[in-house]
């Protein structure tokens, strides 16, 4: 199987687009059929959608990467400090309670819920929705998109999420059984009770 993402240059931009493959609906991929796919297109991130259809993401430019980095060392310093739980990058799988597997730019789990997985389950994607996630909107995401995985992500059990967006400095923060809150110009989040103790700087974020 081969596939392509769409680069279009607007002005003197070189546009990534992330693309959505309908599948058959009788086509459906096992666990480690979806590990296959995902080892053979390394520079790509793929999800699968509740419906069975295959999201292709393009690697991100280096603004967002970097971003992402600054995000991840900041919960590495605050998750190696408290040891609450276990701590993901964006290369993790979850495969949610409703079918789809998904891969959050940052997330973490209590630690009963790691220490409650069997050995197995630990090397695949996991059988689970993280309880915090953040998702961080880089020039190729659909922000529209992102919403409707954050509220995925609430359906199946999420406690606090976090959608992040440089290009606007808009937080959306997501609770369960609320209305997402939305802040401008935020200079720091809170992990809540989530999270306790973490407070993760947004003025390198937002650059």
């Amino acid at each position: 199987m081969t596939n392509e993402v769409i680069m279009r240059l607007s002005g003197d931009k070189l546009i990534m687009t992330v693309l959505t493959l309908q599948l058959p609906a009788n086509l459906q991929f096992t666990d480690e059929q979806f590990e296959q796919i995902i080892a053979v297109n390394k520079d790509l991130r793929l999800e699968l959608t509740a419906q069975g259809e295959l999201v292709i993401m393009p690697p991100t430019g280096g603004e967002t990467g970097n971003r992402n980095f600054d995000l991840l060392g900041q919960l590495w310093f605050w998750h190696n400090k408290n040891n609450l739980g276990k701590a993901f990058d964006s290369s993790t799988g979850f495969k949610l309670p409703n079918g789809a597997t998904r891969s959050p730019d940052a997330s973490w789990i209590r630690l009963e819920r790691w220490d409650a997985l069997t050995p197995q389950q630990r090397k695949k994607f996991l059988p689970l929705c993280p309880d915090f996630a953040v998702e961080l909107v880089s020039e190729s995401d659909d922000l529209e998109d992102t919403q409707t995985k954050m509220h995925e992500y609430l359906a199946n059990g999420l406690k606090l999420g976090w959608l992040i967006n440089p290009k606007d400095k808009q937080v959306e923060i997501y609770r369960p059984n609320q209305a997402p809150e939305v802040l401008q110009f935020p200079t720091s989040l809170s992990g809540e009770d989530v999270l306790p103790g973490f407070i993760l700087n947004l003025q390198s974020i937002f650059g």
